[in-house]
């Protein structure tokens, strides 16, 4: 699952005994229609089902392979979760497993040959978008108007495309922010309920990410409020209308890159954030079961970093995982801030680091960022 061009469909293809179907196709979906007719056929081989939210019943295909052709691989893709609409009948519990396919993470740069952060950040992560040769406004919009016809209003039948399609442009306009369904009802000429319903389709199709608060039920904790973020800096830096970085957008979109990381290796549910009414905060909290939190601040540069944050955090919640993670940063060091133990990684390690979890008496401290 994936939103539409991050790479789905190559990665189907790549199978090099697959029986590929796409399910855009009309013909496809007809053949289809009898289920047992196209598994008997391929019995005991790979089926790849290209964009299967657009079937009539998508879980019935899967359910009857799943139960009745045990020797079968299915490798399905779509636009959004299973269970996202009520063309997914069943969440068919305990017969799939899924793969959220995100934007480009750094071991994508690094497969690309490109260390070229910048392109990164002002392109986005969609593969077609970052290889271009010319910035890719036309193509942003041709996206925008495909997502709505193929993905929302296939899944969800939803109306108002105007309405729409603003509260899209004004959240990726506003991404990182707080999110307030009251405050976007207003210049999108819709109730309250009717952006929530809006938001939630884009939630399911991995367009926009509500990132929950992390409290402990403090008073002077934010507990409810999300933060909302853009799927893409490609489409943040389209919608803010910025075809050049200054130097005061590249946190902004560090962070969203950050997240980025973050979602592609540990999925959506641990990632929070941290934040206090009086302004202390943390930009992502990693929140396991039966773990300390993880605390994350994101630093375009490593010399910006201010500890005050994450000290007050450390105030309310036990452990010893603190990390910095900063463009400049070439390989993972230490530093030591009164008692407060913070981890310096590039964000190629980020992930390597949060599965290691090295102990806090690891290593040495470092007075000096490795600079890229």
């Amino acid at each position: 699952m994936g939103v539409r061009r991050v790479g789905k469909t190559v990665l189907a293809q790549s199978f090099p005994d697959g029986a590929y179907l796409d399910c855009e196709l009309p013909s496809t979906r007809r053949a289809l229609e009898d289920p047992e007719d196209i598994l008997d056929s391929h019995r005991g081989r790979t089926i790849v089902l290209d964009e299967i939210h657009r079937l009539p019943d998508p879980a019935g295909f899967l359910k009857i392979a799943a139960d009745h052709y045990p020797d079968t691989r299915i490798l399905a893709t779509g636009s959004s979760t299973l269970g996202a609409s009520a063309r997914f009948r069943d969440t068919l519990a305990g017969r799939k497993r899924e793969v959220w396919l995100t934007p480009m993470v750094a071991a994508d740069l690094q497969a690309f040959g490109s260390t070229d952060l910048r392109r990164r950040l002002l392109r986005g992560g969609l593969p077609s978008f970052f290889l271009s040769s010319a910035p890719p406004d036309a193509a942003y919009q041709e996206w925008v108007d495909a997502y709505w016809a193929k993905d929302i209003l296939e899944l969800f039948r939803l109306e108002r495309r105007h309405a729409f399609g603003r509260l899209f442009e004004l959240l990726m306009m506003q991404s990182g922010g707080i999110f307030e369904a009251t405050a976007l009802a207003r210049p999108c000429d819709i109730s309250r309920t009717t952006v929530m319903n809006y938001v939630a389709a884009l939630d399911a199709t991995f367009v926009v990410h509500l990132v929950r608060p992390f409290a402990g039920g403090g008073a002077a904790e934010i507990v409810s409020a999300p933060r909302a973020y853009g799927f893409d800096t490609g489409f943040v830096c389209f919608f803010r209308g910025w075809h050049d970085l200054r130097r005061e957008d590249m946190g902004l979109l560090w962070e969203h890159l950050v997240l980025n990381e973050l979602h592609a290796h540990l999925g959506r549910g641990p990632v929070r954030y941290w934040r206090t009414k009086n302004g202390s905060e943390v930009d992502f909290v990693v929140c396991r079961r039966g773990e300390p939190p993880v605390a994350i601040e994101c630093k375009w540069s490593a010399d910006e970093f201010d500890p005050a944050g994450v000290k007050a955090f450390r105030a309310r919640y036990a452990g010893d995982d603190n990390y910095v993670v900063a463009s400049d940063v070439r390989r993972r060091f230490s530093k030591t801030y009164r008692g407060l133990r913070v981890n310096f990684v590039p964000l190629a390690m980020l992930a390597d680091s949060l599965s290691r979890r090295a102990p806090a008496s690891r290593g040495k401290d470092s007075s000096e960022p490795q600079r890229a």
